[in-house]
């Protein structure tokens, strides 16, 4: 029996942040990737996929063992699990199909204050740039919107669950882009 696998394309890129099998880079078109804020927490901003027939991004696809979605789900709490597998482009011989998580428009929210974990966006950094190098960091940081929004720097002690360790230039990298994009910290 072949297992099912899903894209991800934020902190799911970075594989020291899971142990899912089989990962390997994909394309995922007619999706793009937004900071949003949702539902599950009103001051945090999460990455979620939006439709969008022009648009397309990287990430890594990672097979689920047995189907079982109980953990992934749980990690992925507050976004919906919607097949994507006719919208991913990979070489997987046994992807049968590919799920990818997005917050459901209804549950985003427009107002209120909210930000950007600098410890989060370490992590999705960190996957982009081993997995595609520079050039997939600085394409990461062009196909995603949201960069209005307030990141806060939470480095020397990260919120976010999953937090890694940078080296001096992954963290440089990281800074450079969001003084690129302009993004307040």
């Amino acid at each position: 029996m072949k297992a099912p696998y899903f894209f991800g394309y934020g902190s799911l890129v970075n594989r020291a942040t899971h142990a899912y099998p089989e990962a390997q880079t994909a394309t995922l078109t007619g999706w793009r990737r937004a900071w949003v804020r949702a539902r599950e927490r009103d001051d945090l901003v999460f990455l979620t996929a939006v439709s969008d027939p022009a648009a397309r991004i990287s990430g890594l696809i990672a097979a689920v063992p047995n189907a079982d979605w109980v953990a992934l789900d749980a990690r992925e709490t507050g976004y919906r699990r919607r097949d994507a597998t006719e919208a991913v482009t990979h070489a997987a011989k046994d992807a049968e199909s590919i799920a990818v998580y997005a917050i459901d428009p209804r549950d985003m929210r427009r107002e209120g204050q909210h930000h950007i974990l600098l410890s989060y966006l370490d992590v999705v950094v960190q996957g982009f740039l081993t997995e595609f190098g520079e050039e997939g960091v600085a394409d990461f940081f062009a196909t995603t919107s949201g960069w209005d929004t307030p990141v806060l720097d939470d480095r020397a002690k990260p919120q976010y669950p999953r937090a890694q360790i940078l080296t001096p230039s992954e963290t440089a990298l990281v800074d450079h882009h969001l003084d690129r994009v302009k993004a307040a910290l």
